[in-house]
This record gives structure tokens, sequence and C-alpha cells, in this order.
């Protein structure tokens, strides 16, 4: 053998031999179907598999009046105990933004942002300190939310129909946002700052397909991130397209847009998530491996697959550590992309387990 090729071979031997594939897990977040006793893999694929975190549902999205993880306060409380029993420090999310997102409907049912806008500060404090103070007590440690979205466009159909938004004045959407942070992190929870670069100009659905925004977005969509960025633990980055900030690729498959402008030009340093990585945005033009691989070179820390949009193939740790193990073996994505990856995912891991 060519002594060259045999050097070559031995080198990247060392190199994939650096990542272990627990490290490659914990770069992931999951839904699934089933509940505590009905769904023992999803125990194993975060105590022996090392999966980094899971999305919880009370309801099915798909199936109508089927529960998906939990259909009590007891069966939640037992569920994410069982989730952390082996000690490895899961991030359990859930969407809980109140109105039509809000995924735990127990005792209390939240209003949704552009009302809380209306009712005023002290009152946005306490609806928001219940609603910190429950999902601590169920056991979540992570809301994947607020939307810090402007309602610039009378017309979107994903946030401003809903009330998801805060508003359409920047200083509004800044302070409501603080407000909700501040609440989760008095009870430990972690936030999600959504949907970056901005989903509130939008007209389609990414949940649907591909949706273009170059003609729509404006740049004080970015001051929310830029103002919270320090206060926030992660920030949500959405597959909306814009040919202002890439030609080529969504926001959550793109360099430009995370590493470029959110991590060297906003100066995040915390946690990028995927907004879901199975949304027909995604799903209906790129291929599993393609997204992945796109994904994590762009910078994004943690690719969320919540298994909504296709319930019957859902996607287990052991394929997706697979696939990524086969493109870092191909120089497809890089060992140091990762291994930044899982820093900063177990950074905010150690001060959620404080």
């Amino acid at each position: 053998m060519n002594k060259v090729i045999a050097v070559t071979i031995i080198l990247q031997g060392l190199i994939f031999a650096n990542i272990t594939d627990r490290e490659i897990a914990n770069i992931f977040m999951l839904g699934f179907y089933g509940s505590i006793g009905s769904d023992a893999t999803i125990k194993n694929d975060i105590c022996k598999r090392g999966l980094g975190g899971v999305i919880l549902f009370q309801k099915s999205p798909v199936a109508k009046g089927a529960i998906k993880n939990f259909s009590n306060a007891a069966s939640l409380r037992a569920l994410t105990s069982d989730l952390k029993s082996c000690g490895t420090k899961p991030l359990i999310a859930v969407d809980q933004e109140g109105g039509v997102v809000q995924r735990i409907k127990l005792k209390a049912n939240y209003p949704k942002a552009a009302n809380v806008a209306k009712l005023g500060e002290e009152k946005a404090k306490m609806i928001y300190s219940s609603m910190a103070y429950e999902l601590a007590a169920l056991g979540v440690n992570l809301n994947l939310a607020p939307v810090a979205d402007l309602a610039i466009n009378p017309h979107n159909r994903v946030i401003v129909k809903w009330g998801r938004s805060f508003g359409k004045d920047v200083n509004s959407v800044v302070k409501y946002n603080s407000i909700f942070i501040n609440a989760m992190h008095r009870y430990g929870v972690g936030t999600s700052l959504k949907h970056f670069p901005g989903h509130g100009s939008s007209l389609g659905d990414t949940h649907l397909g591909f949706v273009d925004v170059t003609n729509l977005w404006q740049q004080k969509e970015l001051e929310p991130y830029k103002r919270l960025r320090w206060q926030t633990d992660t920030i949500m980055v959405a597959h909306i397209f814009n040919r202002r900030l890439d030609p080529n690729f969504p926001a959550s498959l793109s360099k430009r847009v995370i590493n470029g402008l959110l991590r060297r030009e906003i100066g995040f340093g915390g946690v990028v998530i995927s907004d879901d990585m199975q949304m027909g945005a995604i799903a209906k033009h790129y291929g599993l491996k393609e997204s992945i691989k796109l994904a994590i070179n762009a910078g994004v820390d943690i690719l969320l697959f919540a298994n909504q949009v296709a319930p019957k193939r859902v996607l287990r740790i052991d394929y997706l550590v697979r696939i990524t193990r086969e493109l870092l073996q191909r120089g497809a994505v890089s060992e140091s992309s990762i291994k930044a990856a899982n820093r900063r995912i177990n950074i905010l891991k150690e001060r959620l387990y404080r």
C-alpha cells in the first residue's frame, strides 16, 4: 500500500475516533410516540446512546384526539422523572407559548402573546411566572419559546393570525420577551427565542412547504435577537428562505445566516436549535442526509426532529448517528462543528441541572 494512503487512512481513523457516538447523539432532539412504560426505547436512547433531548406533546399533532406522551400531570411527572433517572441530563422540551401553541393543557390555559401585551407588564409577570412554575414542577427544563417575531404582516398565517407575537413594535416585543425569559429562569427553565431571522413578515407556512420572505422581510426583525442575545439560552432558526441573506439555502441550513449573521454579526454565543427538520420546507426539498449535513455545517447545535409530519416513519437516534458518522467519514461534516455544538449544549445542560 502506498505510504501516503496508509498514513491518511490512519489519520482519518484517529480523527473519527475523537467523536463518540454519544457526542453525535447529543446534538439531536427527538419527538416520540408513547409514554411512561410504553416506549422504553426512548429512555434507552437517552441513557445508553446519549440522545441529547426530547420534545413532548400531550396530544398527537396528527391524530385528532389521540394522546402522544402524557394525559395528566401525574403521567407527565412520571415520564420526565424516568427520562432523567440515569443522570445523563437530557433536555426535556415543550412548546409552551400560550394561546394556540400550548402543548401542556392541564389545569391552566395561558393567553396568547398578543393578549398578554394588552394586559401590561405586571399581569405578564404573573402569567409567565405561573407557567414557569408549572413547567418546572412537571419536570420540563426547556421551553421552546418565547416568540420574538414582529407582527408586521397582517396577512401572516402562522404568527400574526394566531396572536403568537407580542406586537409589531420592537420595544414592546423585547420587553415582553424579556419578562417571559426572566420568569422561566426564575424556576430553572431554559428558553428559546424564535423564529430567527424573523417569521412575522412571511405569508406561507414552513410546516407545509417552501416559504420565501425576500420581498417582505425587514431588517428590524433582527432587533429582538440583538437585544436579547445575552438573556436567552437558545435561539431557534426558521426554515424561511431570504435571498437577501442567502441566495441558496433557507435560514436553518445557511452558514451565512447562522455562523455569519447570528454568530459573528449579532454575537450570539448560546445554543442554536433548528425548527422541526421534518417540516415541509425542508423535507420536501432535501433528503435526510443532505439536510443533516447542511444544518451541521451551517452551525446548528441541536437538530430537532419532532416526528409531527410523518408519525409512521419515526426516526430513531441510532439511525441518525449512523448517518452523521458516515458524513464524518466522508469529510462532509467536520469534527470541530460537532465538538463545538457539544460544548455549548453541555454548558446549557449544566446550567439547567444545577
